[in-house]
């Protein structure tokens, strides 16, 4: 049980810095960096691909909200899955969801690195994964407010880098570049799209909305969270959609030829030297890197309530991971242990970063859809025609979709969490005596 002398997550937050704590951690600049391969694979829909990722999305959101209205404390899909579904199921997303927040600082790391590397070539990359780090870690360690508004001021930049773009966009197209035309159909609509390979890059594309459930880990340091956090995870939601769809749509218009970059994975700087020269090209390339600082804060403090929760339970040992400073009131210990994690990157490659988090992301997002049916339909007896829409048929719209694309991730995405999720099982086993026993669980009472 917790002592009340001991110290707290402070409620300190707005609605708008939680807002943007989940902008920073979706790192809306990255559509640049992903639109090269997304924009073949979907046949130049790539516009139409992203309403369909924010529609998948939008059912999510919606069930998160529903869960953090209930249970408004730092867990969040931990918390949710374990009070509606069981202390086991909820022991296991915990595990598979510290998959995304843990390793989400790792791939900031590895594509500042890059960046740094291509720009410093004489200077070893492990170096700026090291600065870069430390640095992220000192900001997390000095409190939740110390952290959001550095967020806040960097994802400013990143609409910057938007607006800037757009105006360059549309001076290019007025003069003729491009299609010649503000307004077409062709990011929209096209007859030859294959539909498997339109399928194939949407976990890519949801990837790209990951941000919103972060916000329900910020819970306990939030004012007045059953309503300030519902309503920022819907505006985190939509405004990121609005940023992918706006941003994609002038990204096809200003190069049509889709098929003609050499390298899709830099598509990006082709298409804003030819609009505008090395003053975009630059500006988008430093904007990327003040990005990966936004989205490392902003998931290693997600992560380390992850963390803080499952250990203040006792899950984890408590010692460490339930530890929160006197002074700074932020639980130190984990993200120290995650800067550490986060190291690891210096030996790790992208796409094996990319996998383990994809894997935790989507495999937390079908059991949150699935604890509103399990509390709020089976446990609650919301079940008039309303209820049975709300908390029947939208969440269950919701987890089947992150399930399909939870089994379609590619296989090395499966092998690793796997493996990882199996790691867990064996955890809980041993943590449960054979299921003899349930994990340990706190009173949400306790929690508040």
């Amino acid at each position: 049980m917790s002592n009340t002398s001991s110290p707290t997550l402070k409620r300190s937050l707005s609605l708008k810095y939680v807002v943007f704590f989940g902008l920073a951690f979706m790192a809306p600049t990255t559509m640049f960096s992903t639109y090269g391969v997304a924009v073949q694979s979907t046949n130049g829909m790539i516009s139409t691909a992203y309403i369909v990722a924010l529609m998948v999305m939008l059912f999510t959101a919606y069930s998160y909200a529903q869960m953090v209205k209930a249970f408004p404390n730092a867990g969040a899909a931990y918390t949710f899955t374990q009070k509606s579904l069981s202390p086991h199921i909820g022991f296991l997303v915990g595990w598979t969801l510290l998959l995304d927040y843990v390793f989400s600082p790792m791939i900031s790391a590895l594509l500042l690195g890059i960046a740094m590397k291509a720009y410093f070539p004489s200077i070893p990359m492990f170096i700026w994964i090291i600065i870069f780090i430390v640095t992220i870690t000192i900001v997390n360690i000095l409190g939740i407010k110390v952290a959001a508004k550095f967020n806040a001021a960097l994802l400013f930049l990143q609409f910057g880098t938007l607006a800037l773009f757009i105006t360059f966009s549309i001076k290019g197209l007025i003069n003729g570049m491009g299609a010649g035309t503000l307004f077409s159909i062709f990011p929209f609509i096209n007859s030859n799209v294959n539909m498997s390979d339109f399928m194939s890059v949407m976990p890519l594309l949801c990837f790209s909305f990951l941000g919103f459930d972060a916000a329900t880990t910020l819970a306990e340091e939030t004012k007045n969270p059953r309503k300030s956090i519902p309503r920022a995870i819907y505006l985190i939601t939509i405004i990121g959609g609005l940023y992918f769809i706006i941003g994609s749509y002038f990204l096809q218009l200003v190069w049509p030829d889709y098929h003609s970059f050499k390298a899709p994975e830099a598509a990006y700087i082709d298409i804003a030297m030819y609009i505008a020269g090395n003053f975009l090209t630059s500006y988008i390339l430093a904007e990327g890197i003040m990005s990966s600082f936004a989205a490392a804060i902003a998931s290693g403090t997600s992560a380390s309530r992850i963390l803080y929760a499952m250990g203040r339970e006792r899950v984890l040992p408590a010692k460490i991971f339930g530890y929160l400073s006197p002074k700074y009131r932020t639980p130190v210990f984990n993200i120290l242990i995650i800067g550490v994690v986060a190291l690891s990157s210096i030996f790790l490659n992208l796409t094996t970063a990319v996998s383990l988090i994809s894997f935790g992301a989507f495999f937390a997002f079908t059991f949150v859809n699935l604890s509103v049916i399990s509390y709020f339909y089976f446990r609650k007896k919301q079940r008039s025609i309303m209820g049975t829409i709300r908390y029947l048929i939208i969440p269950l719209l919701g987890a089947s979709l992150t399930g399909f694309f939870w089994v379609k991730l590619d296989i090395h995405s499966l092998l690793l969490g796997g493996a990882w999720l199996t790691v867990g099982f064996l955890y809980l086993l041993n943590l449960t005596k054979m299921f003899r026993q349930p994990p340990p669980e706190i009173a949400f009472e306790e929690a508040q």
